[in-house]
């Protein structure tokens, strides 16, 4: 039975996709749930299934093709075996040697019963093996040259060439070459995203300091109890900051709401994008609710973005959305920066490394842990006092991080 395998259906945010990589080829055996093929959005990888055990007849849409939401992109042949998917969706230089097997229709007109036990028990497809017996028929001998020339296969042609072609270029000392490749959908948008943010918003950028100290002392002290209380979710600092975010946010709406054309909506929520660096470059999933999430629940969910950004499992729900959005550039060492807004969010936070400094403490000098907080905000709808406000409440809750809960 022919099934049609079509693409996911993509939100109204998401014009089309395109087809990243085929995992399986024509006339290749597939079960179900087994990865078929990744479709590229601007925002996510999505992966596409089988609905059931058979073989990938044909492929509709190749590699780099643009595909739209519930586009036909392969069919597959539910129930049939590899051994005869070659028949339907054979490259035209096989057709030859396939077209005497099919004719046939018996598996004697393929190989000789050695021949297909020996096959078999090697985990040799006929197939693909040429036969030199009578009318094309794989011979024992033929199968044997086959399992050889697998053996050897790896010395030469190794495996990894694939991979070091796919890999970032590495030039040797003196070598003027070049590479080009193509963008990918993510970091286009990403760039379109970003222009359109600093052409089409009144984008300003306040700057405070944050003494880490007693965060730190806090997160020293209960760190390993707080690991063994919530299940090995361990406390960073992230969740600080996203607690005293929500916090702000209640109190100064404007930083939470967005423009909608002449309109302002303000959001009755914090849904807090934290920013993911993975392979494709920065993604920013939502923490849904957070002004309703425990430290630990709130680590739970960034550790659980991490492990799905880096394992390329994010979904479209997980980055939709958000109201306000956070980014940590100290992970890799930025000491200060202006962060861009996300759009049509009116305001991002960035933080910034952790670094020691003199500071004066009541006449003295005193060697603090300190980080820098940068607040990029629209002026349409963020007046500088609000916004500055804004960041020295978020200081004062780092600084004192009682107030988070007595609520003061």
């Amino acid at each position: 039975m022919a099934i049609e395998i079509k693409a996911p259906s993509f939100p109204e945010s998401v014009a089309d996709g395109t087809i990243s990589k085929w995992h399986k080829q024509p006339g290749e055996a597939v079960k179900r749930d087994e990865l078929l093929v990744d479709i590229e959005t601007d925002k996510v990888v999505l992966e596409v299934l089988a609905e059931a055990d058979g073989v990938l007849a044909s492929i509709v849409k190749g590699e780099g093709e643009t595909v739209l939401s519930n586009e036909l992109i392969a069919t597959l042949d539910a129930g049939a075996t590899a051994s005869a998917a070659p028949v339907a969706a054979a490259p035209a230089a096989s057709a030859q040697v396939a077209a005497a097997p099919a004719a046939a229709g018996d598996e004697d007109a393929i190989g000789a019963p050695a021949a297909r036990k020996l096959a078999e028990e090697n985990g040799i497809n006929l197939n693909n093996v040429k036969g030199t017996g009578k009318d094309g028929r794989v011979t024992k001998e033929d199968v044997v040259a086959a399992i050889e020339a697998k053996k050897s296969a790896p010395a030469a042609a190794p495996a990894p060439a694939k991979v070091a072609a796919a890999a970032a270029p590495v030039f040797a000392a003196g070598d003027r070459v070049e590479k080009r490749v193509p963008m990918t959908r993510l970091r286009a948008k990403v760039a379109e995203r970003l222009v359109d943010a600093q052409s089409n918003m009144a984008m300003l950028t306040t700057f405070n300091e944050v003494n880490m100290k007693p965060v730190m002392d806090l997160r020293s002290k209960y760190k390993d109890l707080f690991e063994k209380s919530h299940n090995g979710v361990r406390l960073g600092f992230m969740s600080f900051f996203v607690k005293a975010a929500t916090e702000a946010l209640k109190r100064y709406p404007a930083v939470n709401a967005s423009i909608d054309g002449t309109d302002i909506v303000y959001h009755g929520y914090s849904d807090v994008g934290v920013a993911v660096s993975s392979d494709r470059g920065l993604v920013v999933p939502v923490l849904r609710n957070a002004e309703l999430m425990s430290l630990a629940e709130i680590e739970g969910g960034i550790a659980n973005f991490g492990k799905k950004a880096k394992d390329g499992k994010l979904t479209m729900d997980d980055m939709t959305g958000g109201t306000f959005t956070i980014s940590n550039g100290g992970t890799f060492g930025s000491l200060l920066s202006t962060p861009i807004v996300n759009p049509p969010q009116a305001a991002i936070l960035g933080m910034h490394k952790i670094q020691e400094r003199p500071m004066a403490v009541k006449g003295e000098v005193v060697i603090l842990p300190m980080m820098y907080l940068a607040l990029s905000y629209d002026h349409r709808l963020i007046d500088g006092k609000e916004a500055v406000t804004f960041l020295v409440t978020i200081k004062d809750l780092l600084e004192d991080p009682a107030r988070l809960l007595l609520d003061i």
